[in-house]
């Protein structure tokens, strides 16, 4: 069997062996769901359109392309098979809808009404197929104003909130770097085809999970806006200097140090003075309502003493004394490290077309064992005749 050939479900070992996900998502969101699930164990295909496939295979982070995709395409479509179906094609259609009718799982994140002109909403999917699990990610879920607006990461990003806890007090609504609605969107749909297919193996019978990016934004900020709701709705402040948290008071945050950054964390004044040798935090020791209101002050006067000395001179004071800091890793030192390494978080996918991706692995491991995959993400429609055959489509 060659790389680029689907391995027999039996094969893995994993908890969701011989369960198949069909996955019409594409983007982020459902993509990275049908990625959880696969790790698992769960087989899943993907359907695209004949003509390009999903379009994150031209979402591009850098000007780096590998076989005619982009990274991000790669990264999060490792080891699935395409199925190509043209959607407005009513043999594919119909071919579409007999392979629903033998999954376990379905998954699409289409614009509202999208779904249902197709013909394939949950009651249409559910009349084929009773025992389906059937996924919908939205942007902004089924009611509202905001149902027809464009469900993408940072525009959810800025109507949930979340910006205003990032950066420095002055700086304004700063973004996460990341496409953190996307991703948590994608693992909270998981977390709910998980429950739902508990459920149908008690009463045979599939649900409707839903969520949208902005009810995953707003579970992600769980803790702060309950806080916000329940005392006396006072707006977050940051702090203007070196914040890290909206919430927290100093020494909470990251300094520079004369070679270096250096993280501290929830730490008593008086400990850090004593430790540090600072003589300025003096006013501050016995009054810890300040450490909140003058926290700006506090952590500028920190700062100027941790940035005369390296690093690694500052971690062999505190460390020792059980102070909650780290070194701030970039991606290369954290390569390097042998912490990283024993996580053993990385793998290299492969194609028959001499595609090499070498990529993450899940963060999931299963009686002691984390999966790993050989297979690079799917050509467009590459596996679309062994699965019509398979499934009689």
């Amino acid at each position: 069997m060659n790389s680029a050939e689907p391995k027999p479900a039996s094969t893995t070992g994993l908890p969701l062996e011989g369960l198949v996900v069909v996955d019409m998502s594409q983007f982020l969101s459902g993509p990275y769901c049908s990625l959880r699930l696969m790790d698992l164990g769960a087989r899943v295909i993907k359907v695209e359109r004949p003509d390009g496939g999903d379009l994150s295979r031209r979402l591009y982070l850098s000007d780096t392309e590998i076989g005619g995709d982009s990274t991000i395409f790669h990264a999060i479509n490792r080891a699935k098979e395409s199925l190509a179906i043209d959607l407005k094609n009513p043999d594919d259609l119909a071919a579409l809808k007999r392979l629903i009718a033998q999954a376990d799982v379905l998954i699409q994140n289409f614009r509202p009404g999208v779904i249902e002109r197709l013909g394939l909403a949950y009651e249409e999917a559910r009349a084929i197929n009773p025992r389906l699990v059937y996924a919908s990610i939205t942007g902004y879920g089924a009611e509202g104003p905001w149902v027809m607006r464009p469900g993408q990461d940072l525009l959810a990003q800025s109507r949930s909130g979340v910006m205003w806890l990032n950066g420095d007090e002055d700086q304004g609504p700063v973004p996460f770097g990341l496409a953190i609605a996307d991703m948590l969107a994608g693992s909270a749909t998981a977390q709910g085809i998980l429950a739902a297919l508990v459920r149908r193996g008690i009463t045979n019978q599939g649900s409707h999970v839903e969520t949208s990016l902005m009810e995953a934004l707003i579970d992600f900020q769980f803790e702060v806006l309950t806080t916000y709701l329940n005392d006396g709705r006072r707006r977050p402040r940051r702090s203007a200097f070196r914040s890290a948290h909206a919430y927290l008071s100093a020494p909470y945050g990251v300094y520079p140090t004369k070679d270096g950054w250096l993280a501290i964390a929830m730490t008593p004044i008086p400990k850090l003075a004593d430790l540090l040798k600072i003589d300025g935090l003096a006013p501050y020791r016995d009054a810890p309502a300040t450490w909140f209101t003058a926290r700006d002050e506090i952590k500028a006067i920190i700062a100027q003493t941790l940035a005369h000395e390296p690093t690694d001179h500052w971690l062999a004071i505190l460390e020792p004394a059980d102070i909650w800091c780290a070194k701030v890793l970039d991606w290369e030192e954290l390569l390097d490290n042998e912490g990283f390494r024993a996580l053993d978080m990385l793998q290299l996918v492969e194609r028959e077309d001499d595609v090499h991706i070498l990529t993450t692995r899940s963060p999931i491991r299963v009686d002691g064992v984390r999966p790993k995959f050989d297979r690079a993400a799917p050509r467009v429609g590459e596996h679309s005749a062994q699965i019509r055959a398979e499934f009689g489509l």
